[in-house]
């Protein structure tokens, strides 16, 4: 029995929300968003499964950004894992105004492929 491509998508999706501790996070833990100005934001690339799955949704990133303006840390809090990956990537390559020192919170990335 051969499995068609929106099968096998569905499938890929089913194990990767049992599979992925993001499925798991709370999507409300408390975070502030980051109050630091952009100076250079990197849009995520959108990934070819939930293109084809038409999926939209938010994803939630803490962020550690350190004096100079560099994301020292990134992890995810929140959000639909097949869109994780690339927000994750993304935001790592953000660049800040330089501050005093480093500042912690939250970063929302949107995905929405229209």
């Amino acid at each position: 029995m051969s499995m068609t491509r929106q099968a096998i998508a569905v499938w890929a999706l089913a194990v990767a929300l049992l599979l992925s501790p993001v499925a798991l996070m709370s999507q409300n833990d408390g975070s502030t968003e980051i109050t630091r100005k952009v100076r250079t934001r990197v849009a995520p690339q959108y990934p070819d499964l939930a293109r084809r799955m038409s999926l939209t949704g938010v994803v939630k990133i803490e962020v550690v950004v350190s004096s100079d303006g560099t994301v020292k840390e990134a992890r995810v809090a929140g959000g639909h894992p097949v869109l994780a990956n690339a927000a994750l990537e993304a935001v790592r390559k953000w660049k800040f105004e330089p501050a005093s020192g480093e500042s912690t919170g939250s970063i929302s990335v949107r995905f929405d492929p229209r």
